[in-house]
């Protein structure tokens, strides 16, 4: 992945989430507090984290534990089906924060010591920010449904909240193309 598609991806993600909060429509409200339990969330972001986690793990090399990968394969592709039936709550929330915790070191590869490119800095700082927020929610899934519970709470909320995503966005996207 090139440095333009590593930070112009995240920015376009932003752009769409704050336009998206930044409309604050009663459906969007709706599918933002619906999300962390959500059946359909679950299969996209969890099974998606999954299948994600599953072939890295498939693709261990012998100083990784490779050597015991089927094993190790067939443990986690067990769990993953089995935390659907037995631990539903918040999966979605624990799939979105592995999708984030696997796509950090994408992200971060096209600018490692690369010095060249100070403006790199607008990325790598909101990487960090989204890993330490993947950990947190990783451990406390239920403070996303309490954020959107408080975030939908008053009508200029969301509106703050998306403008300041759809700014970032916008920066980051732009960033993108100075490199």
């Amino acid at each position: 992945m090139s440095l333009l598609l590593a930070t112009l991806l995240p920015g376009l993600l932003l752009a769409v989430t704050g336009a998206a909060l930044l409309a604050n429509t009663p459906a969007i409200g709706a599918i933002f507090k619906s999300m962390p339990r959500s059946r359909g969330a679950t299969f996209v972001f969890f099974y998606g984290g999954a299948a994600w986690f599953l072939e890295r793990v498939w693709n261990l090399s012998p100083a990784d534990f490779g050597e015991y990968r089927v094993p190790l394969f067939a443990g986690f592709a067990t769990v993953a089906v089995l935390a659907f039936f037995f631990v539903p709550d918040f999966l979605a929330v624990r799939g979105l924060c592995i999708l984030t915790l696997l796509a950090g070191w994408p992200l971060m590869k096209p600018g490692y010591l690369n010095f060249d490119h100070p403006q790199q800095n607008f990325l790598t700082v909101f990487v960090y920010v989204c890993i330490v927020f993947a950990l947190w929610l990783g451990v406390q899934p239920w403070r996303l449904r309490d954020f959107f519970q408080w975030l939908f709470a008053t009508s200029g909320r969301p509106r703050a909240v998306g403008g300041a995503l759809l700014g970032y966005g916008l920066l980051l996207c732009t960033m993108a193309f100075t490199y």
